[in-house]
């Protein structure tokens, strides 16, 4: 189910800082013009830590309206506290998803077995597909393979969101974990070596602006057509750079921004880009053509 390019979408923001729900349901319907795979609302490019439980279930049911089953829709349900997790899970699990993206508890910093226990205790109280994801340089604690390897013994969790950057780990994972096991890149600069090595896709931030393109480099790779996938993915390296400028979604709202998608709004603690920094984005996106805001159609 989660194979292939999925987009861990931006939550728009109107200029009073609400909830743009206009912009969200404009924003999913591109992303399926452009053939994506599935949809991720609320990871932490949507900005989850800043929204209600309102605002998050909110977000999440214009997704799936907006998707009405034509493809999947993988919620963000996170956190360092797993009882919040497990009730968060029940209630998405209740609007319909398909399954939950779920990163390690941050900041609390458990040990490999508390991480085990953690994702366990989800797996049980709520009966969907979950992807797991590590991303060490943001919560502090990484996910290792000898861990992921029993984490892929439960059942329903089908999957893991690999950020660490670290393609020796990347590939010990792959080593250990069933065929079955969605081996999922969380860098897009990374997705490539990825499903060289035997991956089955991403959860992107760079399909936000080209969902399109995004979608396509996946779907040569998963091919085998390497070549091709190259080719894409070095036109589009310096867009998938510049997103990292600052931190995430800083960067990529801004370039969406420029490109009429929706309103350059973040939640503090997240601020707009440095004026340098804008210019750099800026620069990216006119040399690939990207300024005006033009319909995704897939290939």
């Amino acid at each position: 189910m989660f194979t292939g390019c999925g987009t861990a979408l931006v939550t728009p923001f109107r200029r009073d800082l609400s909830l743009d729900e206009e912009a969200l349901r404009r924003l999913v319907r591109r992303q399926i013009e452009g053939g994506v795979d599935f949809l991720v609302p609320c990871g932490t490019t949507g900005e989850n830590p800043t929204l209600s439980r309102a605002e998050h279930l909110r977000v999440v049911e214009l997704t799936l309206e907006e998707a009405r089953g034509r493809l999947p829709v993988l919620a963000g349900c996170g956190g360092y506290n797993t009882a919040e997790v497990v009730e968060l899970g029940k209630e998405l699990a209740a609007m319909g998803v398909d399954g939950l993206l779920s990163v390690t508890p941050y900041y609390n910093k458990p040990t490999q077995e508390g991480l085990y226990q953690h994702y366990k205790a989800i797996a049980e109280a709520v009966p969907l597909p979950i992807v797991v994801y590590s991303v060490p340089g943001r919560t502090g604690v990484n996910l290792e393979p000898a861990t992921v390897r029993r984490l892929a013994e439960i059942q329903n969790i089908v999957g893991i969101k690999e950020a660490s950057g670290n393609i020796a780990q990347i590939a010990s994972i792959l080593r250990q974990v069933p065929e079955g096991f969605a081996v999922l890149s969380g860098d897009d600069a990374v997705t490539l070596p990825l499903i060289a090595l035997g991956g089955r896709g991403v959860i992107s931030v760079v399909s936000n602006q080209i969902p399109a393109e995004m979608a396509r480099m996946v779907r040569f790779c998963l091919r085998n057509e390497f070549s091709a996938a190259r080719e894409l993915f070095y036109r589009y390296l310096p867009l998938m750079e510049v997103n990292f400028i600052e931190s995430n979604p800083i960067p990529v709202k801004a370039a969406m921004a420029l490109m009429g998608l929706l309103e350059p709004v973040w939640r503090l603690p997240l601020t707009p880009p440095k004026p340098e920094n804008l210019g750099r984005i800026e620069r990216v996106l006119a040399e690939l053509g990207l300024l005006e805001a033009r319909p995704a159609h897939a290939g």
